[in-house]
């Protein structure tokens, strides 16, 4: 039976074969059909003048990706129950038509790659016109055809997504493209706008993705631009913008893909941009951007791509570049960069693309590449390097190409280089070998001298006097503080330095008088506990050095006070970064804080001379620093464990209503 035949036929799915010819005319009249998928074939032809009315159920039709030619009937609008309508990578010619208006219940419309246009600017604007009727049409791409420009009617178009690409639209972005409040993606790439962006983008506010790139737009990037909060893939690559690059970038913490190479910006990069910790892709290149690199680069932890290529940065390549660990393609070329290749470049394990090309980079080509497992190109020509090439790992499958035109290069001859002199290398090792044993020798020999001759004066000494030689043991010991000074640098335990009250006392901000930064914590002496507190937390921190606990610097105790002057954690406890709404913590960050936890447990435990349970482990007791570094803290009720105790020694102890994991710990397990 054919197809034509199915009076009772719904839905029809033949996409992706390799069927040709026009569609049978039987197909279009089976009155039942809701969807019709034809796409990925090689059909053919004209589609029929009426085509549309004998569909009136239609709700989906896919026919792109064939070989259709001529108009698109008006009569498609018959279908008028059509909800998604793909006609794109045809040849269909002439002019689009208007009557796509009518299709008042249509979501999704694409025409795009096709040899449409639109003769009539009236016809143009009758059709954008017509398409605001449609007000459930959330998608739209007509990108690959010729259109002539943007009209104003364009703002009243409800549209979530809008693909304009390569349509040959000139003049000005309409200030109405501010009135798409719903706009989601916006493409207008490869055509010929001028003029400069509008300030009413701000108003696109759930705007992610925005390409105006090839284009010859003019102007600064707008700060209004950096107030489209919602904002991650912005690209402005090949137009003729100009000037400063705007410091609220820094603002934009939700963009991921950044690319506005290829124009003429000639500032610094702002020092705020290295605060996008989660940028994905940086491409600042072909400009005329001035300054260095900071350390701060480092900061740019989840960075994939960054080209800053074409520019004019001088200094030299910060070490700090290392820590971008997810960094695959890296081009600084043709800059003004100059120092050493840094050596730490070895450790960026994720990076197949390098390119230092054309700069004033001097030194010898660090062997450290040679580690790097995904490195796939390299280019170092044009600088003023020497010594060896190195011959390992990525290096084997170079070409000349790579290291052409430096100073004083050696190496493989198939790169085009003299080789190394061997023998004179060897000589010189060896010689130098030599100088290092005489040198060592006789270093070592004094230091023996000098040892013993102090070692037989402390004896001496120790015998004549030995007091003052007891006392000399306790030199290394923290200075005591008095509670005088601790009430000055607190301004008498005022309630503007107070930073919290725990179960045991309260904790004052102070600046002792050399100007070091202290937390102090005050024990509430009408508790019974407070003295064992204190005395439990002096025994537990007097021999434990670890960089992710709190270091005790000193302490002030009579009868009637008790303090501790700890090192202070700028960035408080964990606890206001998780339970507070002006903070937030991304998932490294998170995943940090639970490592370097991790670590002092494990030195705790395992680390120290006498292993210790914390017995409080929770979040108001991880302090960070500046760097965001925890470290743990408040060993109150904590215990030490002698080797020959058991398991059952250790009680329950913890904040009411809570369990550390610490408690768990047993010396045996």
């Amino acid at each position: 039976m054919e197809i034509g035949h199915l009076n009772q036929l719904q839905s029809l799915q033949l996409g992706n074969n390799s069927l040709s010819g026009p569609i049978p005319s039987k197909v279009l009249n089976i009155s039942t059909l809701k969807s019709l998928e034809l796409e990925l074939n090689s059909l053919s032809g004209n589609l029929p003048s009426n085509m549309g009315i004998g569909l009136p159920n239609l709700q989906l039709l896919y026919i792109y990706e064939n070989k259709f030619v001529g108009k698109i009937p008006d009569s498609i609008s018959n279908a008028s129950n059509l909800i998604r309508l793909d006609l794109s990578g045809n040849k269909f010619s002439g002019i689009i038509p208007n009557s796509f208006g009518d299709l008042r219940v249509i979501e999704f419309l694409v025409i795009a790659g096709n040899n449409l246009t639109l003769n009539d600017d009236s016809l143009e604007t009758n059709l954008l016109t017509s398409l605001t009727d449609c007000r459930y049409l959330a998608y739209l791409e007509v990108s690959e055809n010729r259109l002539s420009k943007l009209p104003k009617s364009i703002g009243n178009l409800s549209l979530e997504h809008f693909y304009a690409d390569s349509c040959g639209i000139n003049g000005n972005i309409p200030l109405e493209i501010g009135n798409m409040s719903n706009m989601i993606q916006l493409s207008l790439s490869t055509n010929d706008l001028n003029g400069s962006i509008p300030s009413t983008i701000k108003r696109t506010h759930q705007v992610q993705y925005l390409n105006l790139e090839y284009n010859g737009l003019q102007g600064y990037i707008i700060h209004e631009l950096c107030e489209v909060s919602s904002l991650s893939e912005l690209y402005l690559t090949s137009n003729k913008l100009f000037g400063e690059l705007p410091k609220c970038l820094g603002n934009m913490t939700s963009l991921r893909k950044f690319h506005i190479g290829s124009n003429e910006f000639t500032s610094m990069i702002p020092f705020s941009f290295w605060n996008l910790e989660d940028i994905l892709e940086v491409n600042l290149s072909s400009n005329a951007l001035i300054g260095y690199l900071p350390p701060e680069i480092k900061n740019l932890r989840a960075l994939i791509l960054l080209d800053l290529s074409k520019n004019q940065i001088s200094s030299n390549i910060p070490t700090a570049i290392s820590f971008l660990r997810t960094l695959e393609t890296l081009s600084l070329a043709n800059n003004k960069l100059n120092g050493f290749i840094p050596t730490t470049l070895g450790e960026m394990f994720s990076l197949s693309f390098l390119d230092l090309s054309q700069n004033l980079i001097s030194g010898v080509i660090p062997k450290s590449l040679e580690l790097l497992p995904s490195l796939k190109f390299i280019n170092l020509s044009y600088n003023r390097l020497q010594g060896e090439i190195p011959d390992g790992g990525p290096f084997k499958s170079l070409t000349d190409q790579s290291f052409m035109h430096n100073e004083a290069l050696c190496g493989n001859p198939r790169l085009q280089v003299p080789p190394c002199d061997k023998q004179i290398r060897k000589k010189s090792k060896t010689k130098m070998l030599l100088i290092i044993c005489i040198t060592s020798t006789f270093v070592v020999l004094c230091i023996l001298v000098v040892a013993c001759i102090i070692l037989r004066r402390h004896k001496t000494k120790k015998l004549k006097n030995p007091l003052k030689s007891e006392l000399s043991d306790n030199l290394g010991a923290p200075r005591r503080i008095s509670y005088y000074e601790l009430v000055k640098a607190t301004n008498g335990f005022s309630e503007s330095n107070l930073l919290g009250k725990g179960g045991f006392g309260s904790v004052y901000q102070g600046i002792l008088s050399s100007g070091k930064m202290v937390a102090i914590k005050v024990l509430d002496l009408t508790l019974e506990a407070t003295s064992r507190s204190f005395d439990a937390e002096c025994n537990a921190m007097r021999n434990l050095r670890h960089r992710n606990l709190v270091q005790v610097i000193s302490s002030c105790s009579n009868d009637d006070f008790k303090s501790l002057v700890m090192e202070f954690m700028s960035n408080g406890s964990v606890e206001k970064w998780l339970y507070s709404k002006n903070y937030c913590l991304n998932f490294l960050q998170r995943l940090n804080i639970m490592i370097d936890v991790a670590y002092a447990l494990e030195y705790l435990h395992h680390g120290s001379s006498m292993p210790v349970v914390h017995c409080d482990l929770k979040p108001s007791n991880v302090l960070l620093d500046e760097d965001m570094v925890a470290h743990v803290s408040d060993f109150g009720i904590s215990k030490l464990l002698d080797k020959g105790q058991s398991k059952t020694h250790t009680q329950t102890l913890a904040t009411l209503g809570y369990v550390a994991p610490g408690y768990f710990f047993t010396p045996n397990s």
